[in-house]
């Protein structure tokens, strides 16, 4: 590819105040934080995010916080929706206000054909000189991106950056890979299958546990890289209890991670509905799971905060 947003990208969550407004200056905070604790680039206004209560106005303030916060950071904005002619209108806000890529979901409900799918990504892409990241995840939008749709786009566009696979195939992510060549970057979509992407040729992850174990996940990312094997096996195991905490059937994502920010004293642990708030129980397993990943990332050669000074 022509330009690189990182292997590292965090999901960045959007914290709210108790009277349901943004909170910009635990947004703030959190964006230096995750700068500096291995994200090499943010993703607002995503699924983590909570875009779908999010206003267009909120969304694109956020692209522009996030700017301001920290310059270093590459910011990829999630303003895409079901909706060609709405999207672009976003889409063309988002460059204005410095987003340096966009991150363009599935259109979820109305699910469109495979040829429905490639005349709105066209569209989409056609209306933008960012980098186009696709975001393929089935469970939410009910339509999985083809093989041969980002094949079709990749031969007509030159800014088609890359695809997140949250889709759970691995055989066929690897056989895209094997079709694109070195045209597409994969981003793992699923904390937990990070690994077993790059295996195939990923070249990274965009994460949600990374808002707590960015370092961790940096590390093993690196480690693969660099052909150390084996200690990147070890990293992922250090990670698998958090990829179990960071969506559960009784409080999906962002719910789990609301409650660890909460726990670190990033904001209330409040979410917009119709997703419910963190719950003592979800904090309860925040500070343990934050105990132990401490500990286990030491025995790893990974030092992370034992006190949260944030």
């Amino acid at each position: 590819m022509k330009s690189s947003l990182g292997s590292l990208i965090t999901a960045v969550a959007t914290p709210f105040r108790s009277d349901g407004e943004i909170d910009r200056e635990v947004f703030e905070r959190l964006v230096r934080y995750l700068a500096d604790h291995g994200s090499d680039a943010v993703v607002v206004s995503g699924s983590t995010g909570e875009s779908g209560t999010l206003t267009d106005d909120e969304k694109i303030e956020l692209v522009r916080l996030a700017k301001s916060t920290a310059p270093s950071l590459k910011v990829i904005s999630g303003t895409t929706t079901n909706s060609t002619k709405h999207s672009l209108e976003l889409v063309e806000r988002a460059e204005r206000a410095g987003a340096d890529g966009i991150l363009a979901v599935t259109p979820y409900y109305n699910r469109p054909s495979q040829d429905g799918l490639v005349a709105h990504f066209s569209a989409i892409l056609s209306s933008t000189s960012l980098p186009v990241i696709l975001y393929d995840i089935p469970i939410r939008t009910g339509r999985k991106i083809e093989t041969s749709t980002v094949l079709a786009l990749l031969e007509r566009f030159d800014n088609l950056f890359g695809l997140k696979d949250a889709s759970q195939t691995t055989g066929q992510a690897a056989a895209l890979l094997r079709l694109s060549g070195e045209n597409l970057s994969l981003f793992s979509g699923d904390d937990a299958l990070t690994l077993p992407l790059m295996s195939v040729g990923a070249v990274g992850v965009i994460s949600v546990a990374s808002h707590w174990a960015g370092p961790v996940f940096k590390e093993m990312i690196e480690s693969f890289k660099s052909g150390d094997n084996l200690r990147a096996a070890k990293l992922n195991l250090v990670l698998v209890p958090s990829f179990n905490f960071q969506s559960q059937d009784f409080a999906p994502n962002p719910t789990p991670l609301k409650a660890m920010l909460e726990v670190m004293g990033f904001g209330e642990g409040i979410c917009r509905l119709p997703l419910l708030g963190a719950s003592k129980e979800l904090k309860d397993q925040a500070k343990e799971l934050l105990d132990r990943l401490v500990l286990e990332a030491k025995e790893a050669g990974v030092y992370l905060e034992e006190r949260w000074e944030l």
